[in-house]
């Protein structure tokens, strides 16, 4: 298991490409850091501090911030903007067992519950956690489009909007597949000096806040909602977040590393996915590296369809010429078959009609013997004719009539009629005609 968290933590670095600039919006002042990152290091290309942005016009600001991106040579990067804690709602939610593909629709099914906005409009964004957990940021819709009016009236191209628990879990990530089974607490200075927390736990996915207190008082507070033993030494979060190789004296990772770190989620939002309250119809992509992975997966999918439809082709026609084999094989067998069946029903044929010229005479033998006894004496025939369906009787009786019923009463005949009958001195001369019941 060791050997596999090794091996998939050296492909994730082999496969982190990317440049990202993080924004802080503070207080007073805008904190910018742009980074890039390559599988073997990590550069901050520059650090910027644009202060007092609420009270100047926002073009101004603005130049100031694009003349700083030209000469970091990153004029075509779309910022990752780290929005105030005061405007963001963060949960965490136990999720184990629900499908990646499930995730959004159970968050949105319990939103209304995680934020106490009431009935106002509202953005959210989610990112991954350890152990079946979510990290959702929820924020005012009207406070996510005063902040895009103001970036837009600035000529900034914003990409992301995103809060410090995100971006530092996003930005810790870039390590390797992250902290999972270890507890730790790790602080650093906000830009306004109050102590920034964050910590992660088996128990406590993630925790972080902001302290006006001591750095001691503020671990304390740390350890006991994470629930790790309170003799745990406090690191830094500058310890934490991946080292950079270059990293201008400006950038004091010590005093304020959310930047840093925001600028780290943005370069490889892939690996280091934080999560994004933006709404998709106000994120703004400038760089043009951010449209290689679709090329480079569509062309894959262009080769994978077309070895799909060769390989398909191929395979019919192989898949064809084996049926054709089969068949070929097969065909004398066929044609012996129906011959053996043709010849098998002209034989049964002939045993049927056998069969039936002996059952034949014994029915005509079994009609006879019946006749025999239903004219019983003073009546006597003196001409029986027995064909396959009826029976022709001539004879003399003392009267014709009541041999109808006698006839039609037995089971070997029906429908008896008299065709003829003649008196005579000694009784009436007839002849009868009846026909033989089915099988008789």
């Amino acid at each position: 298991m060791a050997q596999d968290s090794r091996t998939f933590k050296d492909l994730r670095k082999l496969l982190a490409f990317g440049s990202g600039v993080g924004l802080e919006i503070g207080a007073t002042d805008l904190e910018v850091a742009v980074t890039r990152v390559r599988p073997n290091r990590i550069q901050v290309l520059g650090r910027l501090s644009i202060e007092n942005y609420a009270t100047r016009p926002a073009a101004e600001w603005g130049a100031e911030y694009a003349r700083f991106l030209k000469a970091s040579g990153s004029e075509r990067l779309s910022a990752t903007v780290l929005l105030p804690r005061r405007e963001v709602i963060v949960r965490q939610i136990a999720l184990p067992g629900v499908a990646a593909k499930d995730i959004e629709g159970g968050i949105r099914f319990q939103l209304d519950t995680l934020h106490p906005y009431g009935e106002d409009e509202v953005v959210w964004g989610w990112s991954p956690l350890a152990y079946g957990s979510v990290l959702v940021g929820i924020a005012l819709r009207s406070t996510v489009e005063r902040y895009v009016a103001l970036f837009v009236e600035a000529g900034i191209a914003v990409r992301s909007f995103t809060f410090p628990a995100a971006a530092v879990h996003a930005g810790i990530r870039l390590n390797g597949v992250g902290l999972e089974g270890e507890g730790f607490v790790a602080l650093s200075r906000s830009a306004g000096g109050a102590v920034e927390v964050y910590g992660e736990s088996p128990s406590h996915p993630l925790f972080s806040a902001e302290f006006d207190l001591t750095p001691q008082r503020a671990t304390m507070l740390a350890l006991s909602e994470l629930r790790l033993a309170p003799d745990t030494p406090p690191k830094t979060l500058e310890e934490m977040l991946p080292v950079p190789a270059a990293n201008p004296v400006q950038n004091d990772l010590s005093r304020n590393a959310l930047p840093y770190a925001t600028a780290l989620s943005g370069a490889c939002p892939r690996f280091a996915p934080a999560a994004n309250i933006l709404p998709p119809e106000y994120r703004r992509f400038n760089s043009r590296t951010v449209f290689v992975p679709t090329m480079v997966l569509a062309a894959l999918l262009l080769l994978v369809a077309g070895s799909m439809a060769a390989y398909a082709s191929w395979s019919e026609k192989q898949y064809l010429k084996q049926i054709d084999a089969g068949i070929a094989r097969l065909e004398p067998l066929h044609k012996r078959a129906d011959s053996l069946d043709r010849e098998t029903e002209r034989a049964r044929a002939r045993a049927l009609l056998l069969d039936q010229f002996r059952k034949q005479t014994r029915m005509d033998l079994d009609a006879l013997n019946e006749l025999t006894h239903l004219l019983e004496p003073p009546a006597w025939s003196n001409n029986i004719d027995l064909a396959r369906d009826s029976v022709r009787i001539g004879g003399e009786a003392p009267q014709t009539a009541p041999l109808l019923k006698i006839l039609d009463a037995s089971p070997f005949f029906e429908k008896t009629e008299i065709q003829m009958a003649t008196g005579r001195a000694s009784g009436e001369a007839f002849q009868i005609r009846t026909l033989r019941r089915r099988g008789k």
